[in-house]
């Protein structure tokens, strides 16, 4: 599960005085913390590694965006440290698909779902979040929806 190798990072660059990295992991485990909250639960849930990926890939898509930022106004130095974190969270990210392969899967999708027109987006869209959510960009995905089904 990503929360235990979470844990076992932090207790190896608690001992590796890895500063960066080990505030990156305190952060993430933070947010997940936070999301368990929210959730009201006392423990973790039976598909927690679908919770805390969707965590991990808010804080990516969050870091990414205060990228843009910083290297507009400038902040490059700011931009780096944000860089470094978004290197920290997808290590604990499962393997993203390849735009290829998710055209494919959606295609798939679409096919299988009959859907027909840009009616059908909602359907389509939510089929693609239950099954390729933690392997895909969901901003992105919207954009091959819209291609497959025009």
């Amino acid at each position: 599960m990503i929360r235990e190798r979470l844990k076992a990072a932090q207790i190896a660059a608690m001992k590796s005085g890895d500063k960066a990295r080990l505030g990156t992991i305190r952060l993430m485990l933070a947010k997940i913390k936070d999301k368990d909250i929210e959730l009201r639960t006392g423990t973790a849930p039976a598909d927690d590694d679908v919770l805390v990926t969707d965590v991990l890939q808010k804080m990516v898509k969050q870091r990414r965006e205060s990228i843009t930022m910083f290297e507009a106004g400038g902040r490059q130095e700011l931009a780096d440290i944000e860089a470094a974190e978004v290197a920290v969270i997808e290590e604990f990210l499962p393997a993203q698909l390849s735009d290829d392969e998710a055209t494919a899967a959606i295609k798939a999708i679409v096919t299988e779902l009959g859907a027909e027109s840009l009616k059908d987006m909602g359907r389509v869209m939510a089929a693609v979040k239950d099954r390729l959510g933690s392997q895909l960009d969901m901003s992105k995905a919207s954009g091959w929806v819209k291609a497959a089904l025009s």
